[in-house]
């Protein structure tokens, strides 16, 4: 079987206009007779009616006291009632479908309720659908537990459910559709002039999601880098073709391809900067201060370690706390809070000469001071201002010509 996986988004299912061109996409798809596998996340956005943000409202009140168990069971209402009116929507236009709950797709996950991890897919009853002619509709976001609990899988939930069927069905792509088209250089409200990537890398996009591009989910990137499954990010309203995400140069338009050392500018806000100094004579500095952050599940990022001391970020809102536990270790941390760290990410930078060279440029030419720097092969990060955030991912942008 030629099977393709599907996954609509929200904002894909929030309207009638919107539905249509899920239930075209279908029809196109059935038309270059592929087996359909559809995942479907719930409705809308936050304030419309079944969204997952509207559910939670409804135990707002109490919500610190609901068992996790029960909180997932709630959560999971909105993907079966898109998946529901989606199978009637294909019903009206003579198109047979199936619905399926995350635990009857063969979705087995661990028991950590709101955040589960994926442990195996058996998709049997998939493929037996399948081999029925039938078009396979699979709420994403859920799965079950050995003793067929429901469990969410937590932020990318429905990206992590569509790669991983796609993995386990052998499929031959996995679509995953959006409101913008495709991945774009940078994001389009910052750089008016972005553009949509035709192809990207599995790690370049990896470090693109992890980095603050919310296109698709690092989960969902990952398992899909794995099992070698293509991902394609494709606009909802449009029949453009998107971004294709594969391994490096597999599948790729010969007429598409660019020999570039930077594919794209992401960027995350609301950070905040810490640096611990170093007591002469004492070589436990950093033991204690990563222990005490990772004891107190403080997450910390932009590491720089030197005999003098330790420089780190923590989101802002946990800024506090990291600084009261330093405190008590007996430490006199220095903050600097609202930074932003500015990701540019590309394949092609490994080994060339001059990248942090036009960094430095482009942003001293702004009057951008750099905080803090740090790069891997595929990935240079810079730490700035929070004022100085929008001007960086212009100016970095337009250096890199990512605009042509």
């Amino acid at each position: 079987m030629r099977i393709l996986v599907q996954k609509f988004g929200g904002t894909s299912l929030s309207t009638v206009q919107a539905r249509g061109h899920v239930i075209d996409h279908i029809k196109d798809a059935l038309a270059e007779a592929y087996q359909l596998v559809v995942v479907v996340s719930a409705m809308g956005r936050k304030g419309e009616p079944y969204a997952t943000d509207t559910l939670l409202e409804l135990v707002k009140d109490s919500e610190d006291r609901l068992p996790a168990r029960e909180r997932d069971l709630l959560l999971g209402c909105g993907e079966m009632i898109s998946a529901v009116q989606l199978c009637s929507l294909l019903a009206s236009e003579g198109i047979s479908s199936t619905v399926l709950t995350g635990g009857q797709a063969g979705v087995q996950t661990n028991e950590t309720f709101g955040n589960a991890q994926i442990l195996s897919i058996q998709p049997s009853r998939i493929l037996e659908l399948l081999e029925r002619g039938q078009v396979v509709i699979v709420t994403g976001f859920q799965g079950v537990t050995s003793k067929q609990e429901l469990t969410t899988l937590g932020r990318g939930g429905s990206d992590t459910s569509a790669t991983a069927l796609g993995a386990a069905l052998q499929a031959e792509a996995v679509d995953i559709f959006t409101d913008v088209d495709g991945i774009l250089t940078a994001d389009p409200r910052i750089v008016e002039d972005a553009r949509p990537l035709a192809c990207v890398s599995f790690g370049e996009i990896c470090n693109m999601a992890h980095n603050g591009a919310k296109v698709i989910h690092p989960r969902a990137v990952e398992v899909a880098m794995q099992a070698n499954i293509p991902i394609r990010v494709r606009s909802t309203f449009s029949k453009s073709k998107g971004t294709l995400v594969a391994a490096e140069g597999a599948g790729a338009d010969a007429s598409t391809v660019k020999d570039r050392h930077v594919t794209g500018i992401a960027q995350f806000t609301n950070i905040t900067q810490i640096y611990v100094a170093a007591t002469e004579g004492h070589f436990d500095l950093q033991l204690k201060v990563f222990k005490t952050m990772a004891l107190h599940q403080i997450s910390v990022d932009f590491i720089n370690v030197n005999p003098s001391g330790v420089t780190y970020t923590v989101f802002d809102h946990e800024a506090d706390k990291a600084v009261k536990l330093l405190k008590e270790q007996g430490y006199e941390p220095r903050t600097l809070s609202g930074c932003a760290k500015v990701s540019i990410i590309g394949g092609g930078m490994n080994g060339v000469p001059g990248i942090m060279a036009h960094i430095v440029e482009a942003l001293t030419e702004e009057d951008i001071a750099i905080l803090q720097s740090a790069d891997s092969n595929t990935t240079i990060w810079v730490l700035v201002h929070g004022k100085d955030m929008i001007g960086a991912v212009r100016a970095l942008h337009q250096r890199f010509h990512l605009h042509k």
